[in-house]
């Protein structure tokens, strides 16, 4: 099995069905600012971390679910920003 496949199969914990990826990023923002600001005493500072880990393995598998669908949706044929970039530096020289 793929690591790609290890995470689509993963199911998400009952404690973060229906949480958007924004919410999430913005409650793992949030628990890293205080953790780093030294403002959770040791205890809460173990249970911010725990869920932090959660809060990233969870954005991660929604962050594969949505390049699976751009995958999808471009028919695999994904191409590098490197050719648009070439093709106007070259439209642009020749007024």
């Amino acid at each position: 099995m793929t690591k790609k496949q290890a995470t689509a199969n993963l199911s998400v914990p009952a404690h973060l069905e229906g949480l958007s990826f924004e919410d999430a990023m913005a409650e793992l923002n949030k628990l890293v600012g205080s953790m780093e600001a030294g403002e959770l005493p040791l205890e809460a500072s173990v249970s911010a971390y725990q869920r932090g880990s959660e809060l990233v393995k969870y954005c991660a598998a929604q962050l594969e679910k949505v390049e699976q669908q751009v995958k999808v949706l471009e028919a695999g044929m994904l191409k590098p920003l490197a050719d648009s970039g070439a093709q106007g530096g070259n439209n642009g020289g020749e007024d």
